[in-house]
């Protein structure tokens, strides 16, 4: 599958000239979504929501459906996601268990290291306080992160190890192939696991959490030659 923003797309036989969209195609079909239509997943709101969790760093968020505000670039997004202070990145905490160490987070925008330390935002405002609340293991959801602009790895690192003390570990799913490309280039997959082709949207937040537990569990790669 291949992803591209921001303007015009031009394949043998198709022409796409259009603003705050992208294009995927697969097997010679053409989808067109806009960035500002694009919702985080809804599903689970009915047993959860970060702005209704005093654990959460989301904690007391109120929502315009109607107000856009927040954009990638000069492309507006849906109003549901939630800024951590970067430019071009936002996030929504789909669900969190303090019990058994979870939380699942949704992304969206440009990943972008090189120039806006994004992962810098994504460590201080979101990541660590989850880890205060006792969070070690983190499936972040990275289906519409379209690009992904790497730098040094030291804050994956930090993160790999504050969650390794507690067995935890990172897990990044369904990045898009380029995405994962960009992310490997960086070699931080040295710190987190790159996952693909998960079909989660049918499943609830535990059995989804328990799949990809079951797969790292029995996952015969290393980390910088440290099993997990």
């Amino acid at each position: 599958m291949e992803q591209w923003a921001n303007g015009t797309v031009e394949k043998p036989g198709y022409n796409f000239n259009c603003s705050n969209a992208f294009v995927q195609e697969k097997d010679g079909i053409f989808a067109l979504s806009f960035m500002h239509d694009i919702e985080p997943y809804t599903r689970w709101q009915t047993v959860y929501s970060s702005a209704h969790d005093e654990r959460s760093p989301f904690y007391g968020r109120v929502y315009d459906e109607f107000y856009y505000t927040q954009k990638v670039y000069n492309y507006f997004i849906h109003p549901q996601w939630d800024d951590f202070g970067s430019q071009t990145l936002y996030a929504k905490q789909l669900f969190a268990d303090y019990e058994e160490g979870y939380a699942i987070l949704e992304l969206i925008g440009e990943w972008n290291d090189a120039i806006y330390n994004d992962i810098m935002y994504l460590k201080r405002e979101v990541i660590d306080p989850l880890i205060n609340e006792g969070i070690s293991k983190f499936i972040l959801i990275c289906e519409n992160v379209l690009n992904f602009h790497g730098d040094d790895d030291c804050y994956y690192e930090e993160w790999y190890e504050e969650v390794r003390e507690e067995h935890g570990w990172i897990c990044f799913l369904n990045t898009l192939d380029h995405v994962k490309d960009e992310m490997q280039d960086t070699r931080i997959q040295g710190f987190v696991h790159l996952i693909q082709n998960v079909n989660w949207r049918p499943h609830k937040p535990k059995y989804l959490f328990q799949a990809i537990d079951g797969i790292l569990a029995t996952d015969t790669r290393y980390l910088n030659g440290r099993p997990i």
